[in-house]
């Protein structure tokens, strides 16, 4: 999946073919290779009595306010974007038609792909990037503006991974659902009620579940907590976190991310209890038995966190990024057909995530495989979803073209 584009996919489409947005929905969770994030998958229900998991006497203030209303709100910059783009081109063709070109369309806002941070409607605007969370939310925004009815899907699709500040990230997708409301279709040739917004092309129908807006927005502040961890802002992330759960209960990611918090904090007691209440309505959840795990092995309990291991290892024997620590390995003791073996394995099954393709790209140039250390190179920057990455990446791809050229570069062109 090539995310970092010149330019982003956004299409409407009628509802039966619901497509997808890939959406950074990041949760926190310890284990032995560091640290997992994950978004809430579809399917577990927590119990509706939620037991006192918070100890916020023992937490600073957060550093600047968390208003959940700041997340969905319309700026007078936004309001005038309207006023002056979509609705002259909703007169000529559909109010929803317009939101998609007038948004999406690089002629217009000029919008890049950048997964480094989770920005509310108003920061995405401004900046003219964001996440598909982010692009989610500001969609939604100007869509409620112009009286559309905004339906949120979480999709079912395969999670994908990556890392950040030695934590590790897995992403669910959403789409966007516009609707037209019935009085608005009454003497129209076109009574079609459903439009949705793609943020990357699909690859065919998937099953979706409605979410509500407070999930989003527990998204969202879950997002914004496990971004505040890898920035070390422990306090900030549980106050974030805390609202997630606010919002929103049954968001389970929000429980994970909430004992890593306390996990880094040295509390393993509060972190024990969270993950418990989470595994109770899923149990079989990676995620949370390697944090619970974690949590066991702190508390001292080392006999039971050898058991939740051994169920763990049972359900996930090689997890994500389990080929690519041990390529890593074979790389730093210089046996490169080995580790690009283990290189490929992990490609076989994330084909779209840049550092693999990167760590692929190292190997074959010291196998002096230079056209394919090219290739991959180049898959590495076409894959990256931050524009810190996509430039290192440009460069190091210079580098080894001019290097393939001249025949005189060392391997710490590329490394």
């Amino acid at each position: 999946m090539s995310m970092f584009r010149s330019s982003l996919f956004a299409r409407g489409r009628r509802a039966a073919a619901p497509a997808r947005l890939a959406v950074a929905v990041a949760a926190a969770a310890a284990a032995a290779i560091g640290l997992l994030a994950g978004c809430a998958t579809v399917g577990p229900t927590l119990s509706p009595v939620v037991p006192d998991l918070f100890d916020d006497a023992q937490v600073a203030p957060a550093r600047e306010p968390i208003d959940p209303a700041d997340v969905f709100r319309l700026t007078p910059e936004m309001q005038a974007y309207l006023d002056q783009y979509v609705a002259p081109m909703a007169r000529n063709t559909g109010m929803r038609e317009a939101i998609a070109e007038a948004l999406y369309d690089r002629s217009k806002l000029q919008l890049e792909y950048d997964s480094s941070t989770t920005r509310t409607a108003a920061e995405a605007f401004q900046a003219r990037q964001g996440n598909c969370l982010s692009l989610v939310i500001m969609t939604g925004a100007f869509a409620k503006a112009l009286n559309l009815k905004v339906t949120y899907q979480q999709v079912v699709a395969d999670d994908m991974w990556s890392r950040s500040g030695g934590m590790y990230f897995f992403s669910g997708h959403v789409n966007l659902m516009l609707e037209k409301h019935y009085v608005d279709t009454i003497g129209k040739f076109d009574r079609t009620d459903i439009y949705t917004i793609d943020f990357m092309p699909g690859d065919g129908v998937r099953r979706a579940r409605a979410i509500s807006e407070d999930t989003v927005i527990a998204m969202f502040m879950n997002n914004r907590a496990a971004e505040a961890m890898v920035r070390d802002q422990l306090d900030d992330a549980y106050w974030r976190v805390r609202e997630a759960i606010r919002r929103d209960p049954q968001f389970l990611s929000a429980y994970n991310t909430l004992g890593v918090i306390y996990l880094r904090r040295g509390d393993a007691t509060h972190a024990e209890r969270a993950l418990k209440f989470a595994l109770d309505a899923a149990p079989d959840n990676p995620r949370l038995l390697a944090n619970y795990a974690q949590a066991l092995h702190d508390l001292g309990r080392t006999a039971e966190a050898e058991k939740v291991k051994a169920r763990l290892a049972a359900i996930e024997p090689t997890p994500p990024f389990y080929w690519y620590v041990q390529g890593q390995t074979a790389l730093h003791q210089g046996d490169y057909l080995k580790a690009r073996e283990l290189f490929l394995k992990e490609l076989a099954r994330a084909p779209d995530y840049h550092e693999f393709h990167y760590a692929l790209a190292v190997a074959d140039f010291e196998l002096n495989r230079l056209d394919e250390a090219r290739r991959e190179m180049a898959l590495a920057m076409e894959d990256a979803v931050k524009r810190s990455d996509h430039d290192l990446y440009s460069a190091k791809l210079d580098k080894l073209k001019a290097w393939r050229q001249s025949k005189a570069a060392t391997p710490s062109l590329v490394q």
